[in-house]
């Protein structure tokens, strides 16, 4: 299938939904038992499934995530594919992070990303060193747009200042549990100044198909959808939100495809955005700091 794209006043353009890889791999550090195969594979399948959109980070089992897109890439047209990449928080001074943003390339083994990404805002390293190793990389046509993840409004409007390029994505923590990024503000500013809000873990782990919740089985039973196809509709449906999720399993990926190509009603949006039992005003993975 096609995947549909969302395209900013800016040009900035990027499918609704993409492949996640962390854990594929391993987790923090490269895991010897991992069957890498199936991971390939299941990256194969996504993109043979009309998946574009890639998203990797050096922070993911090492560097070894990264490895395994650029395993599962080859013989594809790399200009059809959209891969993002992270560096880590730890890697913010300038040359730390000129030289992580080539090492991502090597690994992945292609010689731009479209899109990379600053994974966390740091508390020591000025983001004016960092986003100047940005503009380096911008200019020298080695990642062709810029971005950050789980920044605050006040830390993206300070990394922006420094950002010789308009940073076009913000990539945070959002589902119909988790809403910290909400009620900090982030959706309403991504809307108001052109920049695309990338939800990751739009279905919480399974949280939210694991439960027997009114509301979900009320949407369900409405638009004759699965309780993961609401909750990824639900965020594609959102002025500039797009979504991405990572699994192995091809049952599962076909399912979250079917949240594509169709439109939940606004008025469900907001109800769900204010019924959804049980919501967590603070991410349990990443707090915006």
């Amino acid at each position: 299938m096609n995947i549909p794209t969302k395209k900013l006043s800016c040009g900035f353009e990027m499918p609704v939904y993409g492949l996640g890889t962390w854990e594929m791999g391993g987790r923090k550090e490269a895991d010897p038992n991992n069957d890498d195969k199936a991971d390939i594979e299941a990256i194969k399948y996504a993109i043979d499934s009309g998946i574009t959109h890639i998203d990797t980070a050096e922070n993911y089992a090492n560097g070894h995530s990264e490895e395994l897109v650029g395993e599962a890439i080859k013989g594809y047209d790399r200009n059809k594919l959209f891969i993002v990449s992270k560096v880590g928080r730890t890697k913010l001074k300038h040359d730390d992070l000129i030289k992580s943003a080539k090492e991502s390339l090597q690994r992945i083994g292609t010689n731009y990303l479209d899109l990379f990404l600053i994974h966390a805002p740091s508390l020591e390293i000025p983001i004016e060193e960092s986003m100047l190793a940005m503009n380096e990389l911008y200019d020298e046509g080695l990642i062709k747009n810029v971005g950050v993840s789980n920044f605050t409004v006040e830390r993206f409007i300070e990394a922006q200042k420094y950002s010789k390029a308009k940073i076009v994505a913000n990539q945070l923590h959002l589902n119909l549990k988790y809403r910290e990024t909400e009620k900090k503000g982030l959706i309403r500013f991504c809307q108001e100044n052109d920049v695309m809000f990338i939800a990751w873990r739009p279905v919480q782990k399974g949280i939210i198909l694991d439960s027997n919740i009114q509301i979900i089985n009320e949407m369900c039973e409405k638009y004759r959808k699965t309780p993961s196809q609401i909750a990824i509709n639900w965020l594609i449906n959102q002025k500039n939100i797009v979504t991405l999720s990572k699994t192995r399993n091809k049952s599962h990926l076909d399912e979250n495809l079917g949240a594509i190509g169709w439109e939940i009603e606004k008025s469900d949006i907001e109800k769900l955005r204010n019924e959804f039992p049980n919501q967590e005003d603070l991410s349990d993975a990443v707090p915006l700091v």
